[in-house]
């Protein structure tokens, strides 16, 4: 009532948007726990776990015939690290806040800042414990893991477009959370368990025959987990998938996705959430 505000030009508005951004982001990352260490341990600790019990699981039930030609440890990666990256990027951006939550009640808070704080901080989580992950192998049990990747530029844009395709399909289901909140909650659930076998990361899409590849080659996921193989295997040429696939659906997608939240936004209200 009392504050003068001042007009900003645009670069200067990017700027303060970027600011909020990366505040609300710092905010989702350490909302787990007070110290911000453990706090980034803990996102990461998830990841790292899921590492090594493919890991285990490929040994002990003698899997490790079907994989690759190549560095066993790159093969799971490859498979665990873009399935994890997109699922925890859909239920990031499917639990952000919505039009109706308390945090909209600051001026400078939006939905638009809300949606691309949680879809960084789930990228800056993943990210850092691939890199990890990385290091400690690389210095503890094969110190070439890194020249062994063929195409090491072509492996993290598969997991940007990973990232890309889980925030679009979460867009989706974003928009409609607030008219089915319970039907939606439950199909994403239902949706992150099935990639853990509809995303292909337990085998190789070139030995499906096709009886079983149109079971699975509809799954944007399927399409960037074998591409990254193809860029992280020399000896691998992936023929069943194709990236731009996944880049058209997830553009599709996404632009649903935003003219659905954008209408749900303008209808939205606090007394929806009331009976429950």
């Amino acid at each position: 009532m009392f504050q003068t505000t001042k007009p900003r030009s645009r670069f200067g508005s990017a700027l303060y948007i970027c600011e909020l951004i990366y505040h609300n982001s710092v905010r989702a990352v350490r909302k787990s726990h007070g110290n911000a260490f453990v706090a980034l341990f803990m996102n990461m600790l998830q990841t790292i776990i899921f590492v090594l019990a493919f890991y285990f699981m490929f040994q002990v039930l003698g899997m490790r015939s079907t994989a690759i030609r190549g560095d066993f440890m790159i093969y799971i990666m490859t498979g665990v690290f873009l399935y994890m990256t997109h699922s925890k990027t859909l239920g990031a951006v499917v639990a952000s806040e919505g039009p109706a939550s308390p945090m909209m009640q600051h001026a400078p808070m939006n939905t638009a800042i809300a949606i691309a704080s949680a879809m960084l901080s789930t990228l800056y989580i993943q990210i850092l414990s691939l890199v990890f992950i990385l290091f400690v192998y690389d210095v503890a049990f094969n110190p070439f893991v890194m020249q062994e990747i063929h195409d090491p530029i072509g492996c993290i844009a598969m997991i940007l477009l990973s990232w890309f395709s889980g925030a679009a399909i979460g867009m989706v289901f974003l928009a409609a959370k607030p008219w089915f909140p319970t039907p939606v909650q439950i199909l994403s659930t239902v949706y992150q368990r099935a990639n853990m076998i509809a995303s292909g990361k337990m085998f190789v899409a070139n030995t499906l025959p096709s009886y079983m590849l149109v079971m699975f080659d509809w799954n944007p996921l399927f399409h960037t987990i074998d591409q990254s193989r193809g860029y992280a295997f020399v000896d691998y040429n992936p023929r069943n998938s194709n990236w731009e696939y996944a880049l058209y659906v997830s553009l599709v997608l996404l632009m649903i996705g935003l003219m659905g939240e954008f209408y749900t936004r303008r209808h939205a209200s606090a007394s929806w959430s009331a009976r429950r």
